[in-house]
């Protein structure tokens, strides 16, 4: 395949070129619409399989070109792709959009091995092009705040990590109809595809993969920590792909941490994610679904921020806003890049092997 250098510039108008391979639920539910919306991007292709459907996100979108190839949407006049396949195809379309010095969106997970995700943030880095893992929850202001305490050195020595996460989406790992009601950022086009979550071979995971993917990537975002080993147990009650997930992580740095995942909340109900950082100098709680940022350290200069019941909601406006403002220069600062999805897998894929084995496994 031919290699391109990594674009600079946008058309004519200044407006992104943006290509979508994949053109599911979540795609057409939320980043097509808060793309669309913008005047600074240009649908410009569009690709899945089945003519209709494909025809359906054509009209919808104002898309100029559609087809069932993403060699033929590579083909085209691009500045930036969103791959928002199946999970065990998204290294080989964001690695193909890499390749040819494509800015590029990848749906988390960013892939379903350790070696891919590793592959795809080299090829970024190499190529010289931006890499997005759409975490929604970092676009929220006390995340980002929490970010930026962090890189303060709020608790001085990370030394212990615990990261919890529970979704409503038992139905869907169990391989059943799902009528979603959105939390997109535009109305449902299409019903979640219960296939991409259940099928082993397609999802290349459950729970962990499907959800922890944003636990995961947000606890490496903010405490920057590689995963040296994992220890971990898997459970699969009612389900080909498992509901439950419970690691032991090792870091690279001496660090220990805890991660826990469970695909079985109320399906009336919202998500829990929550991630308490422990160090030598004090511990961050950052709550998702209590809307919690709070300090509290050794030498007692504790703090808590005052934040609205729904602060810690998610942004799924975030990541396609963030992405179209770094294709068009508007800004350099990535908040969900791709070595922060990359170090998610690699907890995921030790975690998956040592399920298997029974063993501690190495990342």
């Amino acid at each position: 395949m031919m290699t391109r250098k990594a674009r600079t510039v946008t058309d004519s108008n200044g407006n992104a070129r943006i290509g979508f391979i994949g053109a599911g639920w979540w795609a057409t539910t939320n980043h097509m619409p808060v793309l669309a919306a913008r005047d600074d991007v240009e649908m410009t292709s569009v690709c899945r399989l089945g003519a209709d459907e494909l025809q359906q996100v054509r009209e919808r979108f104002g898309f100029t070109h559609a087809t069932e190839s993403y060699e033929d949407l590579l083909e085209m006049d691009l500045d930036g792709v969103v791959v928002s396949t199946p999970h065990s195809l998204h290294h080989e379309h964001a690695l193909a959009a890499i390749e040819r010095g494509l800015h590029v969106m990848c749906e988390k997970p960013l892939a379903t091995t350790a070696a891919h995700a590793r592959e795809l943030v080299e090829a970024a880095d190499r190529t010289g092009v931006q890499l997005l893992v759409p975490y929604g929850w970092h676009y929220a202001p006390f995340i980002q705040e929490a970010k930026r305490r962090m890189e303060q050195g709020a608790v001085g020595r990370i030394e212990f990590v615990m990261c919890h996460m529970a979704s409503p989406i038992r139905k869907l790992l169990e391989g059943k109809r799902f009528l979603s009601d959105g939390g997109g950022e535009g109305e449902v086009m299409f019903e979640p595809a219960a296939e991409t979550w259940a099928d082993p071979q397609v999802a290349g995971g459950g729970y962990a993969l499907a959800q922890m993917s944003h636990s995961a990537g947000l606890s490496s975002w903010l405490t920057e920590l590689r995963p040296k080993s994992v220890s971990a147990l898997t459970s699969s009650p009612t389900s080909q792909v498992e509901l439950y997930d419970a690691f032991s992580v090792e870091f690279t740095s001496g660090a220990i941490g805890s991660f826990s995942g469970a695909g079985n909340m109320p399906e009336d109900t919202g998500f829990q994610l929550d991630v308490r950082i422990f160090g030598s100098e004090g511990v961050m709680s950052v709550d998702c679904d209590r809307s919690r940022l709070a300090v509290q350290r050794h030498d007692g200069d504790h703090s808590e921020m005052q934040l609205e019941p729904d602060a810690g909601e998610y942004r799924g406006g975030g990541p396609p806003d963030n992405f179209a403002d770094l294709v068009t220069g508007k800004t350099d600062v990535n908040y969900a890049p791709g070595w922060a999805g990359m170090a998610a897998i690699e907890i995921i894929d030790a975690a998956y092997r040592s399920a298997q084995s029974g063993v501690r496994e190495s990342v």
